[in-house]
């Protein structure tokens, strides 16, 4: 049950930093940006399962910008119909990874086993 409310809240946090930013500063239609919540969600919270509990929450926001970036512009190369711009994908980026550095706190906490280096961060 704890992973079905982390991932409702991923995916509540992802769908308002993307609509907000990509739907509507820069006009990406809002069935594009559910789809891109979708896809960052469905990628990102199996690297949180298995890579947060062994790096610190630092480097772990890092490869979540590097990866939401990744995800976000390559989307308009890979699906059609949704484009969206390298500046939308960097902004949308940074904001996700500041909203995932307290996501993986709640995570650390609620989520994974108590025997993770992120449980130190925490305390």
């Amino acid at each position: 049950m704890e992973h079905a409310k982390a991932l409702l809240i991923k995916g509540i946090m992802t769908l308002i930093v993307l609509f907000l930013i990509l739907g509507i500063i820069y006009g990406v239609s809002f069935l594009s940006v559910l789809l891109l919540t979708v896809i960052v969600g469905a990628v990102s919270y199996p690297g949180d399962m298995f890579i947060l509990p062994k790096i610190q929450n630092v480097p772990a926001v890092l490869a979540d910008f590097v990866l939401a970036f990744i995800l976000l512009w390559g989307a308009g190369a890979v699906i059609p119909g949704v484009e969206v711009p390298a500046a939308g994908a960097v902004i949308a980026a940074a904001v996700l990874a500041f909203c995932e550095y307290y996501f993986h706190m709640y995570l650390a906490t609620h989520v994974l086993p108590s025997n993770n280096n992120l449980m130190m961060d925490t305390q």
